[in-house]
């Protein structure tokens, strides 16, 4: 292991251990665990999704086990967030998206949505972020509605908010860093399917939704956090 791989090791080992510190320590306020089970259960496979600088509290997004599968980007800042999902519990689909079609097949994105399709079609749930890496925050990308209609399975966004945080305002994310003993809120809207057949202003419909779905939950989790602040 080079001095770079060591690094890499450790920050992943106490990132994961703080990840679980603040979640066992924040008090849940919010959260409709029958709701989730149906979703997680009934629903078949599902794409999980989130906004970017939300990801860190993934282990909070999972259901008996499920989602199990994650894509992270193949990207050299990417091999952390990958180190810290594995460590999670997640197996995870290196592959990046691109804002072209040649960049998206020169980042491996058609092969990592072959690839969650066959998770996916196993009966496995995935997680993918919805915006697109060093994009526009909270503006979701067409990945995702992509990989729902080639696999059939719905979206589901969530939404995680503590009363302690940090936000990093000069990150191209916002990312938030939660902390304990405080107050959480974990919320997420109804599944949305994209038909198989979804022509391109279908497809702009749906990506618009999800992007609308996920503000309301991220602001709805914030609000109840903060109420008492």
């Amino acid at each position: 292991m080079t001095e770079s791989d060591f690094a890499t090791d450790l920050v992943s080992r106490l990132f994961v251990a703080w990840v679980l510190f603040v979640q066992r320590t924040n008090r849940l306020v919010e959260f409709d665990e029958q709701r989730a089970d149906h979703i997680m259960q009934d629903e078949g496979p599902v794409i999980v999704t989130c906004w970017h600088g939300q990801h860190f509290m993934a282990p909070l997004f999972t259901r008996n086990g499920q989602p199990s599968v994650a894509m992270v980007s193949r990207s050299r800042d990417a091999e952390l967030n990958a180190r810290i999902i594995e460590r999670l519990g997640f197996s995870t689909v290196r592959a990046s998206g691109g804002r072209s079609a040649g960049r998206a097949v020169e980042k491996g994105a058609i092969r990592g949505v072959l690839e969650l399709r066959k998770h996916i079609r196993a009966g496995q749930s995935v997680f993918m972020m919805a915006d697109i890496p060093h994009g526009t925050p909270r503006k979701a990308g067409m990945g995702i509605v992509s990989v729902a209609r080639l696999s059939g399975a719905p979206i589901v966004p969530v939404a995680y908010a503590s009363s302690r945080r940090r936000v990093f305002q000069k990150s191209w994310d916002k990312a938030v860093l939660n902390l304990p003993f405080g107050r959480a809120a974990f919320c997420f809207g109804d599944p949305i399917a994209v038909a198989a057949d979804a022509d391109d202003e279908t497809m702009e419909r749906c990506r618009l939704t999800l992007q609308d779905e996920l503000n309301r939950v991220l602001d709805e989790a914030h609000a109840i956090v903060d109420a008492d602040a």
